[in-house]
C-alpha cells in the first residue's frame, strides 16, 4: 500500500468485529486520559502507561477476538493515524458508513 487512502479500508476490514473496535476505543480513550494525566502531573511513567495501555487493549482485540495480526507490525505510522481516525469517527457516531464503504458487514 502506498497511500493512507489505500490503507484505510484495509485497516477497517482488520477491525471487522465490534468487540475489537470496542477494545481499541477503550484503549485509545484510556491512553488519552493517561497522556493528559502525564501532562498535568508532569509524570513520565504516565506516558509509558499510556503507550502500554493503548497497545495492550488493541492487541488483545486482534489476537483473541479478531484472530489476526495487528496492522501496526507492518504499517506502524498509518496504523497509529488510522486508530485515531477510527476513534474519532466512533466518538462522533460516523464510523458506520466508513465500515460499510470498506465492506465490513455489521455484526451485533
Amino acid at each position: 500500500m502506498r497511500t493512507f487512502a489505500e490503507f484505510w479500508p484495509f485497516y477497517l476490514r482488520e477491525h471487522s468485529r465490534p468487540a475489537t473496535r470496542a477494545l481499541h476505543f477503550a484503549g485509545t480513550t484510556l491512553s488519552l486520559l493517561l497522556l493528559a494525566s502525564a501532562v498535568a502531573l508532569r509524570s513520565g511513567p504516565f506516558v509509558l502507561m499510556a503507550i502500554v495501555c493503548g497497545y495492550a487493549f488493541a492487541w488483545v482485540g486482534h489476537f483473541f477476538v479478531e484472530h489476526n495480526r495487528p496492522a501496526t507490525f507492518k504499517y506502524p505510522l498509518w496504523s497509529f493515524a488510522a486508530d485515531w481516525k477510527m476513534w474519532a469517527l466512533a466518538l462522533t457516531g460516523r464510523l458506520g458508513p466508513e465500515l460499510e464503504r470498506a465492506g465490513v458487514k455489521r455484526r451485533y
